[in-house]
């Protein structure tokens, strides 16, 4: 049993243990715990608390609203038990722990490593993992305890997700430097469907941000490629002399060297989406996770 273990209430870690596992018999595996125990504890939380956690099925048991509830409480506990050691541990150095950070395909590919990289320059002995998943995924990954920082694009406020940092972040338009529209200050959403596009799928972010300002226009668009990746959508604005749209940020070190040109949209509500980074509300991070949050948000502010 590890430290964290010992610093949690026995009755919510078998609680919590079940319903990440779904069944009492597997979690009495994981645990090396006898199933009656188990049975035992949660029997007794549903007596304090006078009402069912689960419904039994013969699949397995699934969390009543009031298991729900409860196992949110629990996961807390769970993660603050675990932080609480971590920083105890790291209180002498910054040289030690981990961070783990969860982000949107845009951060992944450029900045969250490079952030990495320059902060292991000064602390070599932090350990780094990195989650990628859709923008919409971010927040169940910090209110779940599987990442301590999120970085994604913003949507709808989320319950218990505090917004450490928030930076607009427009939608641009990505041209290979010889594209003839290259040549232009701004370019419009009309303009970009003369060219072969491609674009993200219409779940994300930018696209939903460029499907509205072209349902208001009549616009219709026929994208040639779709992808959830965005180096997929890069690599082919750079190999077909067709054209893309992203944020700035996702494309900042291509424009930099000189591989990619990115230009404003000049249509309205471009400017409808914002950067945002994110952690549990009410939770203190241990101090190698505070430190790379800084140096990320100063990365972001400036631009680097």
């Amino acid at each position: 049993m590890t430290v964290a273990n010992q610093l949690q209430d026995t009755a919510l870690r078998y609680f919590l243990e079940v319903v990440q596992c779904g069944s009492v018999s597997l979690a009495s595996q994981r645990l090396h715990v006898a199933m009656s125990a188990i049975s035992r504890q949660i029997a007794s939380l549903e007596a304090q608390l006078g009402a069912p956690l689960f419904e039994r099925h013969a699949r397995g048991m699934v969390p009543t609203a009031a298991g729900e509830i409860l196992a949110q409480h629990a996961r807390r506990i769970s993660l603050e038990a675990t932080q609480a050691v971590e920083a105890i541990q790291a209180l002498a150095t910054l040289g030690a722990g981990g961070v783990r950070i969860a982000t949107s395909d845009a951060f992944a590919n450029e900045l969250v490593p490079s952030v990495c990289a320059q902060f292991q320059q000064d602390y070599p002995g932090v350990r780094f993992e990195v989650l990628m998943c859709p923008t919409a995924q971010v927040s169940g990954r910090l209110l779940s305890g599987d990442a301590d920082i999120g970085l994604c694009f913003s949507l709808a406020p989320v319950k218990d997700i505090h917004v450490v940092h928030r930076q607009n972040a427009p939608v641009v338009a990505i041209l290979p430097p010889d594209h003839p529209l290259a040549r232009r200050r701004r370019v419009s959403l009309a303009e970009l469907t003369r060219y072969p596009l491609a674009l993200p799928p219409a779940e994300t972010a930018v696209r939903q941000v460029v499907d509205m300002a072209c349902a208001r226009q009549e616009l219709a668009l026929d994208p040639v490629l779709v992808s959830n990746h965005a180096q997929t959508l890069l690599k082919y604005v750079q190999y077909s002399g067709g054209v893309s749209v992203s944020s700035e940020v996702s494309v900042r070190h291509l424009v930099a060297s000189g591989e990619l040109i990115a230009r404003p949209i000049s249509d309205a509500g471009m400017d409808l989406r914002d950067i945002e980074v994110q952690t549990l509300a009410g939770r203190t991070l241990q101090p190698a996770a505070k430190a790379w949050l800084e140096l990320l948000v100063q990365r972001l502010e400036h631009g680097d």
